[in-house]
């Protein structure tokens, strides 16, 4: 059995190369940049006007004149204007070309405006309300980088920019399958024996999250057509996930199936809980991971969050990101096993703390509704104390 780091390590070290193709932009929310953007002009591309008011050359300032005569009025979207004479000002709007001449911009609230004259009222700093062509980044500047997950921030930016179609890494192709002959639809009214599918609603709900659309598929206990379907899916599909049949009971045929069609075994059971029956593998010839989570609620829910986000994020070219939490209860964690515990955070004094979600096992569907997340609890003989600063694995929003 291998121990939780020496699995994560495994997983981590088999993604697999994506490649990439093109999205419009309104379609590439969530999705990971495979090109690093460039500004194609100034920002801002003009001598900008931060103000309403008037704009004008600061020599009129210099030489004590305070009542100027209006020439014309500006307003943001026109090309440049000319202050024809500097002796003169132009009303200008917030957003608006300062106009060829002048340097200066004063906002209404200083100003005194009667009969087309500007009277000025308050002292003026030369250069000022005037937001300066290329102050903020010069033309080819890369404003976002190639592995950038685009969120609403970045689509402003990819627009501002006039990137219409973006190039970003291509999402694996994912078929979700459940295994039992004891799992019946949602729809149905099970029997005594049988209980409804939920792991694979579960699993296909959070990969959409991430802008997978996985294909469904539910197989029998039969051997031969377990592996009849999976030999045409491992041809299909870059990742197979599997929710059950991976355990030690008689009809649990997926290591034994997977053998059969040339998966190698990267590891079978971890020291961890919940989760221990997790069965790990690929096929090389037709470079197909395969996650085969044992097929308690709690299990798959823990194990898509503790192994497969991370593997999806090192495939698409980015970190594996860490997060740590304050503990609230002292927990004594014996060997051999890394425990992942369920857990619901709160904010306090700005640090994330934790409460501890109390549930019966790993079939405990109602305990995953009241969590956010899973705090990683490595074996060690010494209790973790309260307050102590622990890793934390988010299954949603984390406040």
């Amino acid at each position: 059995m291998m121990s939780f780091d020496e699995a994560f390590s495994a997983v981590l070290h088999h993604k697999i190369e994506l490649g990439i193709e093109e999205v419009d932009l309104l379609q590439s929310t969530g999705r990971v940049l495979a090109e690093d953007i460039l500004a194609d002009r100034d920002f801002p591309p003009f001598d900008r006007a931060t103000k309403d008011g008037i704009a004008i050359n600061f020599s009129v300032i210099e030489k004590g004149l305070k009542k100027l005569r209006i020439e014309a009025v500006v307003s943001a979207g026109m090309p440049q204007q000319k202050l024809g004479d500097i002796k003169n000002c132009v009303e200008i709007m917030t957003g608006a070309v300062v106009p060829q001449n002048a340097d200066t911009v004063i906002m209404y609230e200083h100003l005194d405006i009667k009969d087309g004259y500007s009277n000025i009222s308050r002292d003026v700093k030369k250069g000022q309300d005037i937001h300066k062509k290329g102050s903020d980044v010069k033309t080819g500047t890369v404003l976002l980088k190639k592995h950038t997950k685009i969120g609403p921030s970045q689509i402003g930016v990819l627009a501002s920019v006039g990137k219409s179609k973006i190039l970003v890494r291509q999402l694996p192709k994912v078929c979700v399958i459940s295994t039992g002959n004891e799992l019946v639809d949602v729809s149905q009214i099970p029997l005594p024996h049988q209980i409804r599918k939920s792991n694979i609603l579960s699993l296909f709900t959070a990969l959409e999250k991430e802008g997978i659309e996985a294909d469904r598929i539910h197989l029998q206990d039969d051997k031969e057509s377990i592996k009849k379907e999976l030999s045409h899916i491992l041809e299909e599909f870059d990742v197979v996930m599997l929710s059950g049949g991976v355990s030690k009971g008689k009809f649990d045929f997926i290591p034994e199936v997977m053998e059969s069609l040339d998966v190698r075994k990267v590891f079978h059971r971890v020291a961890q809980r919940p989760g221990k029956p997790f069965w790990f593998g690929t096929q090389t010839k037709l470079n197909t991971v395969v996650f085969s989570f044992p097929g308690n609620p709690v299990s798959t829910f823990a194990n898509y969050h503790i192994y497969f986000l991370p593997w999806l994020n090192v495939s698409l070219g980015q970190e594996d990101k860490k997060y740590q939490v304050v503990l609230d209860d002292t927990i004594e964690i014996k060997p051999p096993l890394t425990r992942f515990i369920q857990v619901k955070t709160y904010l306090d004094e700005g640090n994330f703390h934790v409460r501890i979600i109390r549930e019966n096992g790993s079939g405990d569907l109602t305990s995953l509704a009241n969590s956010n997340g899973f705090i990683c609890l490595r074996p060690r003989e010494n209790a973790y104390e309260k307050g102590e600063l622990v890793p934390f694995i988010a299954s949603k929003t984390i406040i």
